[in-house]
């Protein structure tokens, strides 16, 4: 049996993890081991659909050592006049290089892949091969689960209805394998899977009509206009402010969300329908009007069954039956993506558990824990500086999520290295707006955000917002 020594063992080798380790190995000498199940490091990206791209620029996505692209405008497609995006072959390479060519190279960091943690004891933290079963012991001062806010995707997961035999049931993965013409496409889920889905499909020339699309209900979306960093970060800033803005008046999550759709950070597809889920997926207004093109939607329930005569939607007791045709595919994709989780606290005794402490992507939010543990000593002020939040999928628990991404910013924004290495760090989306304040968007932003920030935190708190607390 191998026995290795080392500060801290990392569970997972996604994007959180690779985020946390990065930061981790610029602000101290420790040592880490990385154990993941997968033969690379990259998470979900390993296992995502092929046409998939980041959501948000890839400015911001990745780890702070490392530039993820080139920091380019695309000057064509739908992305054009904002910056680019990574496709998923792209994010894959990008973690591997990270891995070889920056964390092995420095010889501080192990990685164990196609490996599988099996829990701790008196000896140690347990690793086992999937491969030849071989078992690793491993004395580690602090275990890190980066696992606890992976994402879920339909390639990995089986869908939670029933499928008679015969029916052509797939992933989006599968989709660029097909052999022949279907007699048309049902794509089944309302998360930003599904939009990419009806997207590719509609961009590789389907006829909109032999497309239908199910959707129990409708999400509140960001508009990607608000997302973009660097040079264009003025318009983060004012997603930013307005946010605040929205946030200093609202009286509920249904009310917050219109009021930010009133400001044009929050856009729906359908204008006619009341959106009832968040969970942070960002689009664009072109993909918008895409996916609006689809008129055979169907709003019933949830999928129960597929069968070869009909499809069963329930809700509430009601239940609809839709007919089928043999020969059509029908496109899976009501895995959660972001999953749910309840609120726990990131450091506790010689335990880290990476979460969401940052509204936006889970590798801001993990170099920010990393930065914390790097810098602090007492766990009780590292969890005063990384409150969490968490998406709760229904709207009305937006204002819970605003509430504690925006005390998490309150907290650190008094710790002066914690503002300068949040401004100087590439996985936030407002690094570098104290540059640009000559810009009129970036000066407007940052006086309404001054004025807006106590009176919000006070609206929030008396909604109730601030009484959601780690377990």
């Amino acid at each position: 049996m191998r026995e290795i020594d080392t500060d801290y063992l990392v569970v997972g080798a996604g994007a959180s993890a690779m985020a946390f380790v990065d930061v981790l190995l610029a602000q101290t000498d420790a040592r880490v081991v990385m154990v993941d199940r997968r033969h690379r490091p990259g998470g979900h990206w390993l296992d995502a659909y092929p046409f998939v791209r980041l959501h948000q620029p890839s400015a911001y996505y990745g780890v702070p050592s490392r530039r993820l692209g080139h920091d380019r405008i695309d000057e064509a497609g739908g992305n054009r006049g904002w910056y680019e995006r990574a496709a998923s072959d792209e994010i894959c390479d990008y973690y591997a290089q990270v891995l070889e060519q920056d964390f092995l190279a420095s010889g501080r960091v192990r990685f164990l892949p196609m490996s599988e943690y099996r829990g701790a004891d008196s000896e140690g933290h347990h690793a086992a091969s999937l491969l030849t079963g071989a078992e690793t012991t491993i004395r580690a001062r602090r275990l890190v689960d980066a696992t606890y806010v992976q994402s879920e995707i339909p390639s990995q997961r089986r869908p939670a209805y029933a499928v008679d035999p015969g029916v052509q049931v797939i992933p989006p993965n599968h989709l660029v394998h097909l052999g022949g013409a279907p007699d048309g496409f049902t794509v089944i889920g309302a998360g930003k899977t599904a939009m990419d889905t009806c997207c590719w499909l509609l961009e590789a020339g389907v006829d909109p009509e032999r497309i239908r699309w199910i959707r129990a209900r409708d999400p509140w979306l960001f508009d990607r206009a608000f997302m973009q960093p660097l040079e264009l970060v003025g318009s983060f800033m004012q997603l930013q402010a307005r946010w605040l803005e929205a946030a200093a008046d609202a009286v509920d999550g249904d009310d917050f969300a219109e009021r930010l759709e009133a400001s044009g950070v929050f856009v729906r597809i359908d204008p006619a329908v009341e959106p009832r889920s968040w969970r942070g997926a960002t689009i664009s207004v072109g993909e918008i009007d895409a996916l609006r093109s689809i008129s055979r939607v169907e709003r019933g329930g949830y999928v129960r069954r597929i069968g070869r005569h009909s499809l069963v939607l329930s809700r509430d007791d009601v239940v609809t039956e839709l007919p089928t045709t043999p020969g059509e595919v029908y496109v899976d994709c009501t895995a959660p993506g972001v999953r749910a989780t309840a609120a726990h606290p990131v450091f506790s005794g010689d335990r880290i558990l990476l979460q969401y402490v940052t509204v936006g992507l889970v590798p801001w939010s993990a170099a920010t824990i990393g930065y914390v543990e790097a810098t602090r000593d007492d766990d009780q002020e590292k969890n005063r500086l990384c409150p969490v939040l968490t998406f709760e999928d229904d709207v009305a628990g937006a204002l819970r999520t605003a509430y504690a991404g925006m005390s998490g910013l309150a907290a650190r924004g008094t710790q002066r290295d914690i503002g300068a290495w949040t401004e100087a760090c590439r996985l936030n989306p407002a690094a570098g707006a104290s540059s640009h304040v000559d810009d009129l968007d970036v000066a407007g932003a940052l006086t309404s955000m001054a004025t807006s920030f106590g009176p919000a935190m006070a609206n929030l708190a008396r909604r109730g917002a601030d009484r959601t607390s780690p377990t």
